[in-house]
């Protein structure tokens, strides 16, 4: 029995038996009971195809990424789909990933909106100014931005981190201990969770009435070359902070390679803090962890993003939704007083 047929013998819409099926809040609770004990007596499964036809959906969700030096194609995306493609099997929804040149990016989210392959997307990477927000407002396309801009935060779905907050905690916890040369190894600073980092750094080593020094600062790619360059770059100049913070793991690990080859103990000669995505390939974890970290799960963060834009599809509700997560201070050996102390 297909869905039409189904539909015949209850006596009802193809439309309205889907969206029974698939638990729409607009039927109701008697009605879906019937279809379901139909659906059950008769064994019917529903056909992805047939539903999508019949609700006027496509049941799929696109992620459009950039073909750029830098942007997206990282561990960090890799651990972000592999959540939100978790909760996109539970709601059966499909993926659509269009890897594209950057100068095409506009092209394909316009190709979306006209052809309907997609019932929204999720926006990645958005930087400090960024023209994806009123372009696929323009578009009546749903989408969940995957961190914020410095655009109105009301007009448009987002679910970030508190970057502002963390980095501002992690260096006052610095300063707590007694360090007065902190530096950052950074993402690039034109994408707005490493601008916010930024900021949220200066305002604690302003509140302390500490003068930041540019030379402390570094802002690139987050892999492990970048803390090794930063920490060689530091000591061939002869600025070697007594702590240093970094906004993902990988140039972490760098920084204690180069750590490593000049005799220094991270803990000891440097205190290190790192934010912690909970990659699934590099656990920060045990009862003392390595490092002293600011965690939040990226994989979670995928999951929780496609969850939102799979609840807006569903409702048929646009509504702006905000989500911001507050980052885990978590203690590891990595910090400690300055050793002048």
């Amino acid at each position: 029995m297909n869905l039409k047929q189904l539909a015949q013998h209850l006596n009802l819409s193809p439309t309205t038996v889907s969206r029974a099926l698939n638990g729409y809040p607009e039927v109701s609770e008697r009605t879906r009971e019937r279809v379901m004990s139909a659906a059950a007596q008769h064994n019917y499964h529903p056909s992805h195809h047939a539903t999508s036809l019949a609700i006027g959906k496509s049941r799929a969700i696109g992620h459009v990424v950039p073909l750029t030096e830098h942007r997206m194609i990282n561990p960090h995306f890799s651990d972000f789909i592999a959540g939100a493609g978790d909760a996109y099997a539970k709601a059966g929804f499909d993926m659509l990933l269009s890897v594209v040149p950057e100068s095409e990016e506009e092209a394909v989210y316009r190709r979306f909106a006209k052809d309907g392959r997609v019932d929204g997307v999720i926006v990645h990477g958005p930087l400090v100014e960024d023209s994806r927000i009123e372009l696929l407002q323009s578009l009546g396309l749903p989408f969940v931005v995957h961190g914020r801009t410095l655009d109105e935060e009301s007009t448009y779905s987002w679910m970030d981190v508190n970057n502002f907050r963390a980095f501002e905690r992690a260096t006052q916890f610095l300063i707590d201990l007694g360090h007065q040369h902190i530096g950052l190894v950074n993402g690039f600073e034109y994408m707005n969770f490493a601008a916010r980092r930024r900021d949220g750094y200066f305002k604690a080593l302003r509140n302390a009435g500490i003068q930041h020094d540019p030379e402390l600062r570094f802002s690139g790619e987050m892999v492990e070359p970048q803390g090794y360059q930063a920490v060689q770059a530091l000591i061939a100049a002869n600025k070697v902070p007594t702590a240093l913070l970094f906004s993902s793991i990988l140039p972490a690990l760098g920084a204690v390679r180069a750590m490593h080859e000049h005799n220094l103990v991270p803990g000891k000669d440097i205190s290190l803090i790192v934010y912690d995505d909970q990659l699934s390939f590099l656990q920060n974890s045990g009862d003392i962890p390595m490092f002293t970290s600011l965690r939040s799960s990226i994989q979670d963060a995928g999951r929780s993003v496609a969850q939102m834009l799979i609840d807006m599809i569903n409702s048929n509700d646009t509504q702006p939704r905000n989500l911001l997560w507050e980052a885990e201070l978590v203690l590891g050996s990595s910090t400690a007083p300055p050793r002048s102390l």
